[in-house]
């Protein structure tokens, strides 16, 4: 018997009936007749006979049900296991993320994850590129959200965005009156930059343009969040990526668009042989809707 024949007959001896088995299992009285005739010529022996208009089990289809029945639990459990894994409310993410993208962006995204998911596990780690690349390919990490990404044979590029630039400075500094800040208006300001020789360092410099070499750059971080965290105490002011001052991050800062045509390259990231989970799939759609939602131009 297949499994199909197996679940008519399952069907007519719960049922006691033909109409019953075919309303049980939305299909047609022809359709169960025709599965329970060609069960019974390929077992060779009866599992019904007719007595006053009632389909009645033989010996044999009573000791074949006790079996079938003994069978039909664990293909519940499959099926069971297939709808939840098809729809599951839980799972385990654990995600990398570069520095600009924890504050906000990465946690807005696991936010809108954990509705979809109410009993997922998830840990987020800040990395720079190097180690966050070596997550990947080391299966620490299932994604990686980075600013910056280095490239490599193994990893796939989930997404890929564009981020832009933004003016940080304390509430009642000059340049909060103003819409948007040029490089011309952070001459003779204290300003926090990055190392030149950092790739940072280099996309800030490009971003500055030609009047880069009249800035007073004195005080040098590692990431747009320290950035902030010293514009926000009052060290200067600093030009960061739109990422890093995404959503109500730094209250206490004004943020105004920074006018350059640099742009820095975010990607979601995953190991190139490591096929995808559901819910490694619906972090990354998670995160393309909170970037449409919060990075709109």
């Amino acid at each position: 018997m297949n499994l199909r024949q197996m679940e008519v007959f399952r069907a007519v001896m719960l049922t006691g009936g033909v109409g019953g088995a075919a309303e049980l299992l939305h299909v047609s009285q022809p359709a169960v007749s025709k599965v329970l005739a060609q069960a019974q010529r390929q077992l060779g022996f009866a599992l019904f006979e007719r007595v006053k208009g009632r389909l009645v089990p033989t010996p044999e289809g009573q000791a074949l049900h006790a079996e079938v029945e003994a069978l039909w639990r664990g293909v519940e459990r499959v099926r069971d296991a297939a709808r939840t894994l098809s729809s599951p409310r839980s799972g385990t993410l654990r995600v990398a993320v570069s520095a600009s993208l924890a504050p906000f962006l990465v946690p807005r995204a696991l936010a809108l994850l954990a509705e979809r998911f109410p009993g997922l596990q998830a840990r987020m780690e800040i990395l720079i590129a190097p180690i966050l690349v070596d997550a990947l390919l080391e299966q620490s990490a299932d994604v990686a959200v980075a600013l910056l990404p280095n490239e490599h044979p193994n990893l796939v590029r989930v997404r890929g965005y564009h981020c832009g630039f933004a003016c940080v400075a304390p509430p009642g500094h000059r340049l909060a009156k103003k819409r948007t800040v040029t490089t011309a208006d952070l001459v003779g300001e204290r300003v926090i930059g990055s190392p030149p020789d950092t790739p940072y360092g280099q996309a800030l410099l490009r971003a500055y343009g030609k009047e880069a070499g009249t800035l007073e750059v004195n005080f040098h971080v590692r990431s747009a969040t320290s950035a902030c965290w010293q514009a926000q105490a009052g060290v200067g002011v600093a030009v960061v990526d739109r990422a890093a001052v995404a959503g109500p991050t730094f209250t206490h800062l004004a943020v105004r668009p920074f006018q350059t045509r640099e742009r820095l390259p975010v990607a979601v990231l995953r190991n190139r042989y490591r096929p995808p989970s559901l819910v490694q799939e619906a972090f990354c759609d998670a995160f393309d809707a909170v970037w449409k939602e919060e990075m709109r131009d």
